[in-house]
Protein backbone atom coordinates (compact mmCIF):
# COMPACT_ATOMS: atom_id res chain seq x y z
CA UNK A 1 0.00 0.00 0.00
CA UNK A 2 1.51 3.19 -0.98
CA UNK A 3 -0.97 5.96 0.57
CA UNK A 4 -3.62 5.06 3.11
CA UNK A 5 -6.00 7.80 3.93
CA UNK A 6 -8.62 7.00 6.94
CA UNK A 7 -11.25 9.10 8.45
CA UNK A 8 -9.50 12.18 7.28
CA UNK A 9 -10.96 15.46 8.85
CA UNK A 10 -10.09 18.92 7.58
CA UNK A 11 -12.07 22.05 8.40
CA UNK A 12 -10.98 25.52 6.88
CA UNK A 13 -12.11 29.00 9.14
CA UNK A 14 -12.92 26.58 12.18
CA UNK A 15 -16.11 24.96 10.78
CA UNK A 16 -16.45 24.75 6.95
CA UNK A 17 -15.38 20.86 6.26
CA UNK A 18 -13.02 20.47 3.20
CA UNK A 19 -12.34 16.59 4.02
CA UNK A 20 -15.44 14.81 6.01
CA UNK A 21 -14.61 11.36 7.06
CA UNK A 22 -12.60 10.52 3.76
CA UNK A 23 -10.93 7.19 2.72
CA UNK A 24 -9.11 6.27 0.08
CA UNK A 25 -6.07 3.96 -0.61
CA UNK A 26 -3.55 4.01 -3.85
CA UNK A 27 -1.83 0.68 -4.33
CA UNK A 28 1.63 0.22 -6.34
CA UNK A 29 1.52 -0.16 -9.95
CA UNK A 30 -2.23 1.39 -10.32
CA UNK A 31 -3.50 4.71 -11.81
CA UNK A 32 -6.31 6.02 -9.35
CA UNK A 33 -8.46 9.05 -10.76
CA UNK A 34 -10.12 11.32 -8.54
CA UNK A 35 -12.89 13.04 -9.75
CA UNK A 36 -14.92 15.37 -8.37
CA UNK A 37 -17.01 18.81 -8.75
CA UNK A 38 -15.17 22.08 -8.00
CA UNK A 39 -14.70 22.92 -4.18
CA UNK A 40 -15.19 19.19 -3.65
CA UNK A 41 -11.94 18.32 -1.96
CA UNK A 42 -9.60 17.48 -4.04
CA UNK A 43 -6.61 20.05 -4.02
CA UNK A 44 -7.45 19.41 -0.31
CA UNK A 45 -6.62 15.81 -0.48
CA UNK A 46 -3.28 16.03 -2.49
CA UNK A 47 -1.65 18.29 -0.48
CA UNK A 48 -2.36 16.68 2.77
CA UNK A 49 -1.10 13.36 1.12
CA UNK A 50 1.93 15.26 0.40
CA UNK A 51 2.55 16.63 3.59
CA UNK A 52 1.48 20.14 2.77
CA UNK A 53 -1.19 20.18 4.64
CA UNK A 54 -2.07 19.31 8.63
CA UNK A 55 -4.88 17.51 8.77
CA UNK A 56 -7.78 18.28 12.08
CA UNK A 57 -8.48 14.19 12.68
CA UNK A 58 -7.82 11.09 10.64
CA UNK A 59 -5.02 9.42 9.57
CA UNK A 60 -2.49 9.33 6.69
CA UNK A 61 0.09 7.03 6.13
CA UNK A 62 2.85 7.12 3.15
CA UNK A 63 4.79 4.31 2.28
CA UNK A 64 3.65 2.86 5.60
CA UNK A 65 4.74 5.88 7.29
CA UNK A 66 2.46 8.59 9.54
CA UNK A 67 2.41 11.94 7.16
CA UNK A 68 2.30 14.82 9.19
CA UNK A 69 4.65 16.78 7.29
CA UNK A 70 7.75 16.78 9.44
CA UNK A 71 9.29 13.65 7.06
CA UNK A 72 11.45 15.07 4.47
CA UNK A 73 12.33 11.36 3.50
CA UNK A 74 8.61 11.05 2.35
CA UNK A 75 8.52 13.72 0.33
CA UNK A 76 11.79 12.45 -1.92
CA UNK A 77 9.92 9.94 -2.69
CA UNK A 78 6.46 11.61 -4.13
CA UNK A 79 6.54 14.09 -7.87
CA UNK A 80 3.74 16.06 -7.12
CA UNK A 81 2.43 17.91 -11.01
CA UNK A 82 1.13 20.76 -9.71
CA UNK A 83 -2.37 23.01 -11.03
CA UNK A 84 -0.06 25.69 -12.41
CA UNK A 85 3.30 25.47 -14.59
CA UNK A 86 6.27 25.83 -12.00
CA UNK A 87 9.01 26.22 -14.40
CA UNK A 88 11.38 29.57 -14.71
CA UNK A 89 10.55 31.29 -17.67
CA UNK A 90 13.90 33.02 -18.71
CA UNK A 91 16.12 29.37 -17.59
CA UNK A 92 16.44 27.26 -20.45
CA UNK A 93 15.05 23.78 -19.65
CA UNK A 94 17.84 22.06 -19.14
CA UNK A 95 18.75 24.80 -16.47
CA UNK A 96 15.31 24.72 -15.09
CA UNK A 97 15.36 20.20 -14.80
CA UNK A 98 19.40 20.53 -13.30
CA UNK A 99 17.80 23.37 -10.75
CA UNK A 100 14.45 20.60 -9.91
CA UNK A 101 17.35 17.66 -9.79
CA UNK A 102 19.28 19.58 -7.59
CA UNK A 103 16.37 20.21 -5.05
CA UNK A 104 16.15 16.14 -4.91
CA UNK A 105 19.79 16.03 -3.78
CA UNK A 106 20.74 14.91 -7.63
CA UNK A 107 24.16 15.81 -8.50
CA UNK A 108 26.91 15.40 -11.16
CA UNK A 109 27.18 11.72 -13.50
CA UNK A 110 23.94 11.27 -11.60
CA UNK A 111 21.69 14.13 -12.47
CA UNK A 112 23.47 14.30 -15.84
CA UNK A 113 22.22 10.77 -16.87
CA UNK A 114 18.22 11.76 -14.91
CA UNK A 115 18.02 14.81 -16.96
CA UNK A 116 19.01 12.89 -20.64
CA UNK A 117 16.37 10.25 -19.89
CA UNK A 118 13.79 12.37 -18.45
CA UNK A 119 14.16 14.98 -21.55
CA UNK A 120 13.81 11.75 -24.08
CA UNK A 121 10.70 10.59 -21.81
CA UNK A 122 8.93 14.16 -22.32
CA UNK A 123 9.82 14.61 -25.53
CA UNK A 124 12.54 17.44 -25.54
CA UNK A 125 15.56 15.99 -25.84
CA UNK A 126 15.97 18.30 -28.95
CA UNK A 127 14.72 21.73 -27.23
CA UNK A 128 16.76 21.77 -23.89
CA UNK A 129 19.12 25.19 -24.55
CA UNK A 130 15.59 26.75 -25.36
CA UNK A 131 14.13 28.77 -22.67
CA UNK A 132 10.23 27.40 -21.61
CA UNK A 133 9.18 31.51 -22.59
CA UNK A 134 9.40 30.26 -25.94
CA UNK A 135 7.45 26.94 -25.85
CA UNK A 136 3.85 26.34 -26.52
CA UNK A 137 1.53 25.66 -23.75
CA UNK A 138 1.79 21.77 -24.14
CA UNK A 139 5.29 21.85 -23.76
CA UNK A 140 5.52 24.08 -20.93
CA UNK A 141 3.07 20.94 -19.16
CA UNK A 142 5.40 18.89 -20.17
CA UNK A 143 8.19 20.44 -18.94
CA UNK A 144 6.54 20.78 -15.69
CA UNK A 145 5.74 17.30 -15.66
CA UNK A 146 9.33 16.48 -16.21
CA UNK A 147 10.63 18.20 -13.26
CA UNK A 148 8.44 16.36 -10.93
CA UNK A 149 9.87 13.48 -12.11
CA UNK A 150 13.62 13.69 -12.25
CA UNK A 151 14.09 12.10 -8.40
CA UNK A 152 12.17 8.76 -9.80
CA UNK A 153 9.23 9.04 -7.35
CA UNK A 154 7.44 5.92 -6.21
CA UNK A 155 4.12 8.32 -6.39
CA UNK A 156 3.42 10.07 -8.39
CA UNK A 157 0.70 12.71 -8.06
CA UNK A 158 -0.43 14.67 -11.07
CA UNK A 159 -3.08 17.75 -10.42
CA UNK A 160 -4.61 18.62 -13.40
CA UNK A 161 -2.04 18.36 -15.63
CA UNK A 162 -3.77 19.09 -19.03
CA UNK A 163 -5.22 21.90 -18.31
CA UNK A 164 -5.32 24.57 -21.10
CA UNK A 165 -3.57 22.92 -23.49
CA UNK A 166 -4.60 21.87 -27.03
CA UNK A 167 -6.08 18.44 -27.81
CA UNK A 168 -2.28 17.11 -29.53
CA UNK A 169 -0.47 17.90 -26.44
CA UNK A 170 -3.22 16.23 -24.44
CA UNK A 171 -3.53 12.96 -26.29
CA UNK A 172 0.81 12.79 -25.66
CA UNK A 173 0.54 13.53 -22.28
CA UNK A 174 -2.41 10.63 -21.68
CA UNK A 175 0.34 8.06 -23.31
CA UNK A 176 3.23 9.35 -21.58
CA UNK A 177 1.13 8.50 -18.28
CA UNK A 178 -0.01 4.88 -19.27
CA UNK A 179 3.78 4.41 -20.18
CA UNK A 180 4.64 5.96 -16.42
CA UNK A 181 1.68 3.48 -15.30
CA UNK A 182 3.94 0.29 -16.81
CA UNK A 183 6.70 0.71 -14.67
CA UNK A 184 5.31 -1.77 -12.08
CA UNK A 185 6.67 0.07 -8.77
CA UNK A 186 5.30 3.69 -9.75
CA UNK A 187 1.43 4.42 -8.41
CA UNK A 188 -0.18 7.66 -9.64
CA UNK A 189 -3.30 10.13 -8.62
CA UNK A 190 -4.85 11.81 -11.13
CA UNK A 191 -7.13 14.52 -11.10
CA UNK A 192 -8.47 16.09 -13.70
CA UNK A 193 -11.71 18.22 -15.37
CA UNK A 194 -11.43 15.63 -18.71
CA UNK A 195 -13.70 12.74 -17.20
CA UNK A 196 -12.69 10.85 -20.62
CA UNK A 197 -8.97 11.29 -19.09
CA UNK A 198 -9.53 9.56 -15.43
CA UNK A 199 -12.04 7.15 -18.22
CA UNK A 200 -8.93 6.22 -20.48
CA UNK A 201 -6.19 5.32 -18.10
CA UNK A 202 -7.57 4.62 -14.61
CA UNK A 203 -7.74 1.78 -12.83
CA UNK A 204 -9.76 2.62 -10.45
CA UNK A 205 -11.40 6.28 -9.41
CA UNK A 206 -12.78 7.82 -6.38
CA UNK A 207 -15.35 10.24 -7.14
CA UNK A 208 -15.32 12.94 -4.02
CA UNK A 209 -18.01 15.52 -3.52
CA UNK A 210 -18.18 17.98 -0.48
CA UNK A 211 -15.36 16.23 0.85
CA UNK A 212 -16.01 12.65 1.42
CA UNK A 213 -16.36 9.39 -0.77
CA UNK A 214 -19.53 9.36 -2.48
CA UNK A 215 -18.39 6.11 -4.79
CA UNK A 216 -15.02 4.15 -5.87
CA UNK A 217 -13.86 0.99 -7.64
CA UNK A 218 -12.93 0.15 -11.58
CA UNK A 219 -14.30 2.04 -13.89
CA UNK A 220 -16.43 -0.84 -15.58
CA UNK A 221 -17.74 -1.27 -11.93
CA UNK A 222 -18.83 2.30 -11.82
CA UNK A 223 -20.39 2.15 -15.23
CA UNK A 224 -22.32 -0.98 -14.41
CA UNK A 225 -24.11 0.97 -11.42
CA UNK A 226 -26.08 2.50 -14.05
CA UNK A 227 -26.85 -0.92 -16.01
CA UNK A 228 -30.45 -0.41 -17.39
CA UNK A 229 -30.37 3.50 -17.32
CA UNK A 230 -31.39 4.83 -20.58
CA UNK A 231 -28.72 8.24 -21.79
CA UNK A 232 -30.31 10.02 -24.58
CA UNK A 233 -28.57 13.16 -26.47
CA UNK A 234 -30.44 15.68 -28.20
CA UNK A 235 -28.62 18.75 -29.88
CA UNK A 236 -29.75 21.75 -30.71
CA UNK A 237 -29.00 25.04 -32.17
CA UNK A 238 -29.99 26.73 -29.43
CA UNK A 239 -29.37 25.45 -26.56
CA UNK A 240 -30.15 27.40 -22.92
CA UNK A 241 -28.95 26.17 -19.44
CA UNK A 242 -32.41 26.85 -17.75
CA UNK A 243 -33.77 24.17 -19.89
CA UNK A 244 -31.95 22.05 -17.99
CA UNK A 245 -34.20 22.34 -14.78
CA UNK A 246 -36.99 21.95 -17.06
CA UNK A 247 -36.26 18.57 -18.75
CA UNK A 248 -35.26 17.29 -14.97
CA UNK A 249 -38.80 18.40 -13.86
CA UNK A 250 -40.20 15.80 -16.28
CA UNK A 251 -41.48 12.06 -14.45
CA UNK A 252 -38.96 9.79 -15.03
CA UNK A 253 -35.85 11.61 -16.16
CA UNK A 254 -33.48 10.89 -13.20
CA UNK A 255 -30.62 13.87 -14.54
CA UNK A 256 -29.82 16.48 -17.43
CA UNK A 257 -26.96 17.77 -18.46
CA UNK A 258 -25.68 20.66 -20.88
CA UNK A 259 -22.48 19.88 -22.77
CA UNK A 260 -22.30 22.56 -25.30
CA UNK A 261 -25.19 22.10 -27.38
CA UNK A 262 -26.02 18.95 -26.44
CA UNK A 263 -28.64 17.66 -23.50
CA UNK A 264 -27.74 14.27 -21.75
CA UNK A 265 -30.67 12.83 -20.55
CA UNK A 266 -30.98 9.85 -18.32
CA UNK A 267 -34.28 8.30 -17.74
CA UNK A 268 -35.38 5.24 -16.02
CA UNK A 269 -35.11 1.65 -18.23
CA UNK A 270 -38.01 0.72 -20.24
CA UNK A 271 -39.63 4.38 -20.06
CA UNK A 272 -40.25 7.08 -23.20
CA UNK A 273 -39.83 10.87 -22.40
CA UNK A 274 -38.48 11.51 -26.23
CA UNK A 275 -42.05 13.00 -27.01
CA UNK A 276 -41.87 15.11 -24.01
CA UNK A 277 -38.31 16.16 -24.52
CA UNK A 278 -38.96 17.18 -28.23
CA UNK A 279 -41.51 19.26 -27.67
CA UNK A 280 -40.40 21.06 -25.05
CA UNK A 281 -37.09 21.49 -26.94
CA UNK A 282 -38.37 22.39 -30.44
CA UNK A 283 -38.01 26.19 -30.12
CA UNK A 284 -34.31 25.58 -30.00
CA UNK A 285 -34.22 24.21 -33.18
CA UNK A 286 -33.34 20.38 -32.89
CA UNK A 287 -30.44 18.77 -35.41
CA UNK A 288 -29.54 15.42 -33.75
CA UNK A 289 -30.85 12.87 -31.62
CA UNK A 290 -29.45 9.64 -30.05
CA UNK A 291 -28.88 7.01 -27.70
CA UNK A 292 -25.80 6.13 -25.72
CA UNK A 293 -24.06 3.84 -23.72
CA UNK A 294 -23.36 4.92 -20.28
CA UNK A 295 -19.95 6.10 -19.57
CA UNK A 296 -18.07 7.22 -16.36
CA UNK A 297 -19.10 10.78 -17.10
CA UNK A 298 -22.73 9.73 -16.55
CA UNK A 299 -22.04 8.09 -13.53
CA UNK A 300 -20.26 11.44 -12.29
CA UNK A 301 -24.07 13.47 -12.85
CA UNK A 302 -25.99 10.79 -11.53
CA UNK A 303 -23.85 11.18 -8.65
CA UNK A 304 -23.49 14.82 -7.91
CA UNK A 305 -26.11 16.45 -10.18
CA UNK A 306 -22.74 18.27 -11.23
CA UNK A 307 -20.60 18.67 -14.45
CA UNK A 308 -17.03 18.86 -13.82
CA UNK A 309 -16.29 21.66 -16.07
CA UNK A 310 -18.42 24.29 -14.22
CA UNK A 311 -16.76 27.57 -12.75
CA UNK A 312 -13.17 27.44 -11.44
CA UNK A 313 -10.89 24.68 -11.05
CA UNK A 314 -10.91 22.86 -7.63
Amino acid sequence: MIVRMNDVIKRYNGDRLALDYLNLEIKKGEVVGLLGPNGAGKTTAIKAIVGLLAVDEGTISVFGEKQNGQNRQLRRRIGLVTQDVTVYEDLSAYENLRFFGKLYGLKGEQLKARIEAVAKLIGLSDRLHEAPKRFSGGMKRRLNIGCALLHEPELIIMDEPTVGIDPQSRNYILEFVKELAKQADTAILYTSHYIEEVQAISDRVYIIDQGHIIAHGTVKALIEKMQGDQVMAITVKHPAKATVLTLKAIPDIKEVSLEGDTYQIVTEPGVSVLDKCLALLAEQTITDVSNQQANLEDVFLMLTGKTLRDGAVD
